[in-house]
């Protein structure tokens, strides 16, 4: 409870949260995304995936990350669209990336509903934490890993479940503020290839602000090559290549 009320006293206003109700009845096996993972991986271990990070499905199998704090709190859901085959990220028109507090703000505001919820106002709160920070107090004596996409994530606790697999959500995302929850805590960060020193910067000031253990791997960007660090080579592909 305590990195909570940290990340509140920081915040300018209460932050806003989604109804747990809309992550209940988004969890579903149809999406692309998980098309991909039945390509390489058990069903057993999907399900158990599945369970940990309740993975929503859209009507158009588009994946539904869902940002879970901490304290069982919805932030947001990131959407995305994956090639099933590939797994990788299918762009639209506006970019590869929708959320579900924008989609419930739009929703409301073309019903043109007065009575509006927290999570369906024009001017709604966001605070993003880090993708699986749930888990924290799920498995609590679990070490933590962290990398920068949900995919990542998700694929690297389906191999190596005796870790606590956490996602910054994209390169800037790894910082200070979401670290309060990784207090005395053992960590190790996952740099994508190519990023490793932006993210040993980053793992020195959150080591200066919050008291936990953080090692960083340099297993990817010893590994890859120039042109895999140029297409964003990370963990998952080196797991899809080795199991």
């Amino acid at each position: 409870m305590q990195a909570h009320t940290v990340r509140l006293k920081t915040s300018q206003r209460k932050i806003d949260c989604i109804p747990l109700s809309y992550v209940k009845q988004s969890v579903s096996f149809n999406s692309n995304f998980v098309r991909f993972l039945c390509k390489h991986f058990s069903r057993d271990k999907i399900e158990n995936a599945m369970r940990n990070y309740a993975l929503g499905a859209t009507k158009n199998q588009s994946v539904i990350f869902w940002q879970i704090d901490i304290n069982g709190k919805v932030r947001t859901g990131k959407i995305m669209q994956y090639n099933p085959n590939t797994g990788k990220r299918i762009k639209n028109k506006t970019g590869a990336i929708n959320w579900v507090h924008n989609i419930l703000k739009k929703r409301n505001s073309k019903k043109g509903n007065t009575k509006k919820s927290n999570s369906e106002s024009a001017n709604f709160n966001l605070c993003q934490c880090y993708f699986g920070e749930h888990l924290i107090r799920l498995y609590p004596d679990k070490p933590i890993a962290i990398v920068e996409a949900e995919k990542t994530a998700v694929i690297g606790s389906i191999i190596f479940d005796n870790y606590n697999w956490l996602a910054a959500g994209n390169l800037n995302g790894l910082n200070v503020e979401k670290s309060r929850v990784l207090q005395n805590k053992n960590v190790v960060l996952y740099p994508d290839a190519g990023c490793f020193d932006k993210w040993e910067k980053k793992s020195m000031q959150i080591k200066s602000a919050v008291f936990c253990k953080i090692e960083i791997s340099n297993l990817i960007e010893k590994h890859a090559s120039a042109y895999q660090a140029e297409e964003g080579y990370d963990i998952a592909d080196y797991i899809i290549e080795s199991f």
